[in-house]
């Protein structure tokens, strides 16, 4: 596949409406929980990214038969048989780790390497085996594959998590929906993807509570039947679009979006005196001529999302006044902080901690992105910077946003998709 770039004119102020897509951090978790039953699950309203094309495939290449018609996707996983994914499938995307908890649940035994996706700091898989442990499956890591077995069954259990997981969180409650007993998982991550895991494993016929809490409670079922779903509201794509009206000074309204999963991010763009109006199901953020400096720290649910962080930080390096911005959740994300000061951006790393001295503005350059949410706050940066941007790694942007410029454009973007 040949690499592609961004050519982005800057000075753009963007205006208008944009509808949100389906969640990318959803849709993965709820097409691998497709493989719990033996018949037909359709899942509606999903974004077309690579991601969850990847997961097409790992869903395809279990035995699944996959039908994709425009933003829905029937999975049938009666006929699944395969147990063991290639490690090219796993290298593909981080999330292709989440078939752990539904095949093991369901067939008592999976293969799979460790899981690849953005270099954005150590996200270990040692509290999905752990819970694993715990209820029983028993576990060989080697040769960089990891072997999950069940001689006697899932059985339910209380799972303590040693930090809010996301991806344990996920993996385990699939897998508890079919062990024998209850499983209580305390000290669960509260995001709302992991709320609407819930809502589709319920309407399959699983018995599971507490989600968006610190503590879940799943009562394991015989056996699960086919649903259909419509997946949430991506958060994170529409946080990345209120960031782009705040530095760009212009003015977006967002449709298809539940505001309280974006509470942190309205508090804090408000506290940067952006106006934010907010209601039922949209969202309107006004720009001004230049945002005020704010302070950051990236927390789990319902923090300030770490997803975030780089597109804010991007924001901060043109606000008035000296930020300070901490990073809790990953060691690596810190990336775009080297491109951003090639843009003329001034910023100063002390561990995991960035102190941003706003600039009146920045300037084009030559940048590369290094992971999703980089190439995100790069983009934004470009399209608010004097002069012509070229963004080099867009294969990055591409996992989590569906074709950027597609969507920017019409609200005043020049974003030109080049093959290098």
């Amino acid at each position: 596949m040949s690499s592609q770039k961004f050519l982005i004119v800057g000075k753009s102020r963007l205006k208008g409406t944009v509808k949100i897509n389906g969640s990318k951090n959803a849709t993965l978790p709820i097409l691998a929980a497709t493989l719990l039953c033996s018949e037909t699950a359709t899942v509606k309203d999903l974004p077309n990214l690579h991601d969850v094309n990847t997961m097409k495939d790992v869903l395809t290449y279990l035995g699944a038969r996959v039908n994709r018609e425009g933003r829905k996707m029937i999975v049938d996983s009666s006929e699944v048989q395969s147990l063991e994914i290639s490690e090219d499938l796993m290298r593909r995307m981080r999330a292709s780790n989440l078939v752990l908890g539904p095949l093991l649940a369901r067939f008592g035994y999976v293969k799979i390497s460790y899981p690849g996706g953005c270099n954005i700091g150590s996200r270990p898989m040692n509290l999905h085996l752990k819970g694993l442990q715990a209820m029983g499956a028993v576990i060989t890591e080697k040769f960089g594959y990891i072997t999950a077995e069940t001689p006697f069954g899932l059985q339910g259990t209380e799972i303590h998590l040693d930090m809010p997981s996301v991806g344990a969180t996920e993996n385990l409650m699939m897998a508890a929906a079919l062990a024998d007993g209850i499983t209580t998982i305390r000290n669960a991550a509260k995001e709302p993807e992991i709320v609407d895991l819930q809502s589709f494993l319920v309407s399959m016929g699983a018995k599971i509570s507490g989600a968006g809490t610190d503590t879940i409670r799943i009562e394991g079922v015989q056996a699960l039947k086919g649903t259909e779903h419509t997946v949430i509201p991506d958060r994170i794509e529409a946080g990345t679009y209120m960031v782009a009206a705040a530095i760009t000074n212009g003015d977006i309204t967002l449709t298809n979006v539940i505001p309280v999963h974006l509470d942190a991010v309205i508090a804090k763009l408000r506290e940067a005196g952006v106006q934010v109006t907010v209601n039922e199901d949209t969202i309107r953020v006004q720009g001004v001529e230049r945002p005020k400096a704010v302070d950051i720290k990236t927390m789990p649910y319902p923090g300030f999302p770490t997803d975030m962080q780089p597109q804010f930080l991007a924001l901060m390096s043109i606000a008035e006044g000296t930020s300070i911005i901490s990073e809790t959740i990953f060691e690596n994300r810190f990336k775009h902080v080297a491109e951003l000061r090639r843009m003329g951006a001034d910023i100063r790393l002390e561990g995991n901690t960035a102190i941003v001295r706003g600039v009146p503005g920045l300037t084009g350059a030559y940048v590369e992105a290094s992971d999703l949410r980089a190439g995100a706050a790069l983009t934004l940066a470009a399209m608010a910077a004097e002069d012509g941007t070229v963004l080099d790694g867009i294969e990055h942007i591409d996992r989590g946003y569906e074709r950027m410029e597609k969507k920017y454009n019409p609200l005043g973007a020049r974003i030109i998709r080049v093959n290098s």
